[in-house]
């Protein structure tokens, strides 16, 4: 999935790989997925983004965003985005495929669920995308104590779990469950522990685990778990992931917990990570 440090790897790559690129030819809709969104209907891509040139990509959230001159294309979720070189063959499968003038192209599957977004700049009223490019990013000086406090405030800490606050209703976006797994283990903080048990050391452990973490991931490139745009697997080693064969903690040595919860696995260590 695309959290925060992947969005940032995908954009920087896609800045250099397709920049000054014009668009040439456009499939979109070619592999029906039942969770595959489009804005509008995907059979309008090819008049909507043919000829158009590529600018800078950028990073919101787990946001990625194309500017394609007055249009733009936004990726989130459950997309994989791939650059193909000259003479590589087209997948057969996929929901969107641009090709460029050079031969080269951008192919975007789904895997669960995603969004490829293309509209007319200033156009988007989609909230989730609102709150991504409006929200303080933990990469930002923005992001600082106050507004973390203020992020805390605004909730019934008596009720909220250390997973909840972090993960739902866009609080942080692009800080999602792939990356939560870390930044708790990091704070010493267990994922089901109400924010409003958070002693004062917990708090500030947790706001300085929430920015160093998504900045070491995203300075290598994304987590062990994704892929960038070439099919890499990113470069930062995930501690608490399905990547941890041995599901030992690194710190104590104690096995490390998986569970279902709040709609997706939580991985901890018992003894580290203490309610």
């Amino acid at each position: 999935m695309i959290e925060l440090p992947e969005s940032v790897t995908l954009a920087n790559q896609l800045t250099k790989a397709i920049k000054g690129k014009r668009i040439e030819r456009v499939i979109a809709g070619k592999s029906p997925h039942r969770f595959a969104f489009f804005a509008g209907e995907p059979e309008h891509y090819g008049v909507l983004l043919r000829g158009k040139t590529a600018g800078e990509s950028r990073s919101y959230g787990g946001h990625v965003e194309i500017e394609l001159e007055d249009m733009r294309l936004d990726f989130n979720d459950g997309v994989n985005l791939r650059f193909l070189a000259p003479g590589q063959a087209e997948p057969k499968r996929h929901q969107l495929y641009l090709a460029f003038d050079d031969g080269s192209a951008l192919v975007g599957s789904v895997q669960m669920y995603g969004a490829l977004s293309a509209f007319r700049a200033g156009t988007n009223d989609n909230p989730y995308y609102l709150a991504a490019r409006e929200k303080a990013s933990p990469l930002e000086d923005g992001f600082d104590v106050d507004y973390f406090r203020s992020l805390l405030h605004s909730v019934d800490r008596k009720k909220i779990s250390a997973k909840a606050f972090l993960a739902t209703e866009q609080r942080i976006p692009g800080l999602g469950n792939g990356v939560l797994q870390d930044i708790l283990w990091t704070a010493r903080i267990h994922p089901k522990k109400k924010a409003g048990d958070f002693s004062g050391q917990e708090t500030a452990e947790l706001y300085m685990a929430i920015k160093n973490v998504l900045r070491d991931m995203a300075e290598k490139g994304g987590r062990d778990t994704e892929k960038d745009l070439y099919g890499n697997p990113g470069g930062y080693r995930t501690i608490l992931s399905k990547n941890n064969a041995a599901m030992v903690c690194p710190e104590c040595g104690g096995g490390i917990k998986k569970e279902a919860y709040l709609g997706g696995s939580i991985y901890y260590c018992p003894a580290c990570q203490k309610m």
